[in-house]
């Protein structure tokens, strides 16, 4: 006589439907977890690639205003070499002007 097939039980099938829910969700939170890591470094490499961006756009801007501050002082040198006593003149003219401005709230 063959075996009597057992059928299942409520509890049987809610189990079964507990594992294999709990397998999915497992699966599907792996998987979510490889999409973010996988976002995430993503996100990184385009952060890195904007900061190198800017860092040579910087670089460039200070060379450009290092060039243009030894350009003026080149030429603010050869005005007072030029004419010494009219840039002593100038300085002492700033100068009691500043010293004017900064005084005035003190009397």
């Amino acid at each position: 006589m063959p075996a009597k097939a057992k059928t299942p039980t409520t509890q049987d099938v809610a189990a079964d439907a507990a594992t294999l829910a709990t397998d999915a969700g497992g699966r599907l939170s792996a998987e979510a977890q490889r999409t973010f890591a996988e976002a995430a470094k993503r996100m990184e490499l385009v952060v890195q690639e904007g900061l190198d961006q800017i860092r040579s756009q910087s670089r460039v801007y200070a060379d450009n205003a290092g060039q243009q501050l030894d350009e003026a002082q080149r030429y603010v040198t050869d005005r007072v070499k030029e004419r010494p006593l009219a840039a002593t003149g100038a300085a002492i003219g700033v100068g009691v002007l500043i010293g004017l401005l900064l005084s005035n709230g003190r009397r």
